[in-house]
């Protein structure tokens, strides 16, 4: 009876999973479907007047014909674009994906490869080789993953649902300009949102940002070094890059230090903080050059901490996750022969929910505090609400969200 009883539930399982995909791809068919005249047009006439569109912007008939003939929806593009996963990364995990030994290794041996080019690059947009190659790193593992998703399907796919269309369609119509000028071809594959290439430029960064550094009259990321290289530099130097500074340094805070003074809304000169008391991790003294700095503490004040620069602030334009620009800051150092970092691991971490870090957003409204919504995601606007709240209530003011914040908002009257 037992086994009958589990082999039940086994079948019922897979019935139910079944009933999920069947009712997921029944969703895909009614949003191509033509509803009424309030709500979402048909699939083809979307494309129609996409159509329609792209030749007013000056888009070739060829390039319409040739890209938007025959296309259709994507329903694994929704699905990707729908799924949120149910706990956030850690720090320290974050950490230890993005920046692998073996990952190490492969950029120690691209940087040593490459040298020569870089270098010149270097010289004419001012970023330096080993960052280029830590970008490299983290956005396609230096080229081996580059997307499997048609490109225009993907986009137009994305455009067509309501949820960011506006956004996706602008993307849409310059990722057919770039095919109409000939950079790329029409059947091109790309990341299930549109990222194309070895740095993963949305269409409209690389319609704006793209080089043609070996000057073959196409800008080509995905197969041509100079051009990868260079477009990225250029994308970097024009969100104020500069080579005469690293990214930031880790350090060592002294006791009581008011972490009321960390976050990026805050900026000291190094000798400011050198007065507070701030040394690098060696306890040596920090750089000489008196420049403006943030400081940064990802895992909360039991963590490590960050002094960040100009270029880190560049980075988050480029990705506006702290720990993505972290690692980027890191893999470089590694790739130059740099050690790891200091500060200790906690022999366990105990990860937030989605669920959780949306209710600590909630709590943190309902308290008057602005967090710009409860979406989810820890931005900038959260963990300085966080921060505030932590001063107005006396603790250690880190803005990094935990259960233990959770639980004393829960405890704490509006």
């Amino acid at each position: 009876m037992e086994d009958n009883y589990f082999g039940d539930l086994s079948m019922l399982n897979r019935l139910i999973r079944q009933q999920k995909k069947f009712f997921f791809a029944f969703f895909l068919l009614v949003l191509s479907m033509p509803l009424n005249a309030n709500q979402q047009t048909s699939f083809d006439d979307w494309v129609a007047a996409l159509r329609t569109e792209a030749r007013k912007t000056g888009i070739s008939e060829k390039t319409v014909n040739e890209t938007l003939s025959g296309i259709q929806l994507i329903p694994r593009v929704i699905e990707l674009d729908r799924r949120q996963p149910e706990f956030t990364l850690s720090f320290w995990r974050y950490i230890n994906r993005a920046v692998s030994n073996k990952r190490i290794e492969k950029g120690k041996k691209l940087l040593s490869e490459h040298k020569n080019l870089l270098n010149a690059i270097y010289a004419k947009y001012d970023v330096q080789p080993r960052f280029l190659l830590a970008f490299w790193g983290l956005e396609t593992n230096f080229g081996k993953t580059t997307g499997s998703f048609p490109l225009i399907a993907s986009l137009a796919t994305l455009a067509y649902d309501k949820r960011r269309s506006k956004f996706f369609r602008k993307q849409l119509i310059a990722a057919l300009q770039i095919i109409d000028r000939g950079d790329i071809q029409g059947d091109i594959k790309s990341s299930w949102a549109g990222a194309m290439g070895n740095m993963q430029f949305m269409p409209t960064t690389y319609k704006a940002y793209a080089i043609d550094g070996d000057q073959d009259g196409v800008r080509d990321l995905w197969n041509s070094l100079p051009d990868i290289f260079s477009s990225a530099a250029n994308y970097l130097s024009r969100s104020g890059w500069t080579g005469a500074f690293s990214w930031g340094s880790e350090v060592n805070l002294p006791r009581n230090f008011d972490l009321a003074l960390s976050g990026l809304n805050i900026q000291r000169r190094l000798s400011e903080w050198l007065k507070l008391g701030v040394r690098l991790v060696q306890s040596r003294d920090l750089p000489k050059d008196d420049i403006k700095a943030s400081l940064v503490v990802p895992a909360g004040y039991q963590g490590p901490a960050f002094l960040v620069y100009q270029n880190f602030r560049s980075t988050l334009k480029w990705n506006r996750s702290i720990f993505y620009a972290i690692a980027v800051g890191h893999l470089a150092d590694r790739i130059s022969g740099y050690g790891a970092f200091k500060a200790p691991r906690p022999s366990a971490e105990q990860p937030l929910s989605i669920s959780n870090i949306k209710e600590i957003q909630r709590q943190l409204i309902t308290k008057g505090f602005n967090v710009g919504g409860a979406d989810g995601v820890v931005g900038v606007k959260t963990r300085e609400a966080i921060r505030a709240f932590q001063k107005k209530t006396g603790i250690p003011a880190d803005g990094f969200p935990s259960i233990n914040l959770l639980t004393k908002l829960r405890q704490t009257d509006n």
